[in-house]
């Protein structure tokens, strides 16, 4: 594609992992993406060919408002193909404890900053026929002891990306989920630091009831790190999303996320809750 007929992408979070490795494959097929990013130092190592970072904090209004009017106001490149919702933050600990606030952040950023960018940029979406692709997680399908507060994001999102696909369906926008598995991404690394983090401020009796859970949460991150699917797996299968001409709903990507996606449909809870408890040595 040429300067004059580029399509324009967003993509959000793409600092690391699956947002950056999205970023750059859209970019390689010809795509103009505008990366989102928080930071100005982030910003400086994405900027590439193809690729113009943008700082947007999904939280912030204003700087919604700024990247609706970036999309409008760009007179070569045109129209918006997708956005891709990617986006978010991983706080893991026990219900019992977790403070209040973090809960709040984690609903504002991976719920309310993923419509808050969609409603942004619905207008454009609809003016070109586009779509909207919305990164979940397994997290969004079953909900692991002492991953709640992130399930319970990710489980807002599925509900809300299915009513949003069934309101817009005579509109021609198109909206599509993509549940990962386990990926090695600075995800896994960014929710270890806020466990150890929110573990200091246990009291002595919760330190009985759940340092071993949050043993086990650290070991889980620490082997989705190691052993994940590759981020740019992710971001293939996002790609298929925005190229075919008739995308599927949804895309589960991970040999993890297939199996568990299933077995959550038949498991009576009780064997799930077994199984679970083992998979993190409980």
């Amino acid at each position: 594609m040429s300067s004059t007929n580029q399509e324009l992408v967003v993509v959000t979070g793409t600092s690391s992992g699956i947002g950056r490795a999205t970023a750059e494959r859209l970019a390689k097929e010809g795509f103009y993406v505008l990366a989102g990013v928080r930071r100005q130092e982030d910003a400086d190592k994405i900027n590439q060919d193809n690729i113009e970072a943008v700082i947007v904090d999904i939280t912030n209004v204003n700087t919604l408002n700024d990247l609706a009017k970036r999309v409008k106001d760009d007179l070569y490149r045109r129209p918006l193909r997708a956005v891709v919702n990617n986006a978010g933050i991983a706080v893991n600990a026990p219900l019992e404890m977790v403070p209040l606030d973090e809960l709040r952040r984690q609903i504002e950023v991976s719920v309310i900053g993923q419509v808050a960018v969609t409603q942004a940029l619905t207008p454009a979406l609809l003016a070109s026929g586009g779509r909207v692709v919305n990164i979940g997680s397994l997290g969004g399908k079953i909900s692991m002891p002492g991953f709640g507060i992130y399930s319970a994001a990710k489980f807002a999102m599925e509900a809300i990306n299915d009513s949003f696909r069934r309101e817009m369906a005579s509109s021609g926008l198109k909206v599509i989920m993509i549940t990962p598995g386990g990926v090695s991404t600075g995800m896994s690394e960014q929710g270890i630091q806020t466990s150890g983090r929110l573990s200091k401020l246990m009291t002595p009796e919760q330190h009985k009831r759940h340092d071993r859970l949050f043993s086990a949460v650290k070991a889980q991150a620490e082997s989705w790190a190691r052993d994940g699917i590759l981020p740019e797996k992710v971001a293939a299968i996002i790609s298929r999303a925005i190229h075919e001409q008739k995308p599927r709903t949804r895309y589960t990507v991970g040999p993890d996320a297939v199996l568990l996606t299933r077995l959550v449909r038949f498991l009576p809870d009780r064997i799930l809750d077994r199984m679970l408890r083992w998979q993190m040595k409980l």
